[in-house]
């Protein structure tokens, strides 16, 4: 496996405001359009419910799409690999995001699947992003990927530790 320099790394743009607005906008547009909508009160659960739809759910499930269609992005703006041997783990990981990201979606409509995608999901986040974490010369998308993984993962475990 060959790592690229991370000299003169820059952000990959649609990267980091696709997850951006899957982590952080569209949880909370959701979470005030239901307010408003039902006239019901801002709770914790009801921020949760739509952050694990939107943070875990499209956001897993559109990575694992593209992972396995293009295995290629991950491998160079995540992970800085440039060796096309690591394609098929890659696919295999886009595999697993996609059956995550159905958890989390499939959440909005049972209820009682969000506690079940908090915890897998909560731990996967954690894992990978003290896996980002632990490597040396992460650029910036890669770092991007840490903070936003831990702070799910956090998030997450709030959910479920409240929840249990």
């Amino acid at each position: 496996m060959t790592a690229t320099k991370n000299t003169g790394d820059r952000p990959n743009k649609f990267y980091i405001i696709s997850v951006t607005a899957l982590t952080f906008v569209l949880p909370a547009i959701g979470f005030i359009a239901e307010y408003l909508a039902n006239d019901i009160a801002l709770t914790f659960e009801l921020f949760c419910k739509w952050f694990i739809f939107s943070a875990v759910g499209l956001r897993l499930f559109l990575a694992g799409i593209k992972q396995v269609k293009n295995p290629e992005f991950t491998a160079k703006q995540i992970f800085h690999v440039e060796n096309a041997d690591i394609f098929t783990i890659l696919r295999e990981l886009g595999f697993a995001n996609i059956c995550f990201g159905l958890v989390g979606i499939v959440s909005l409509f049972r209820p009682d699947w969000r506690i079940v995608s908090a915890f897998a999901s909560g731990l996967y986040y954690g894992i990978a992003g003290i896996q980002h974490g632990l490597k040396k010369n992460s650029g910036i998308n890669e770092k991007f990927a840490l903070w936003t993984d831990l702070l799910i993962s956090a998030f997450l475990l709030a959910y479920f530790i409240k929840a249990i």
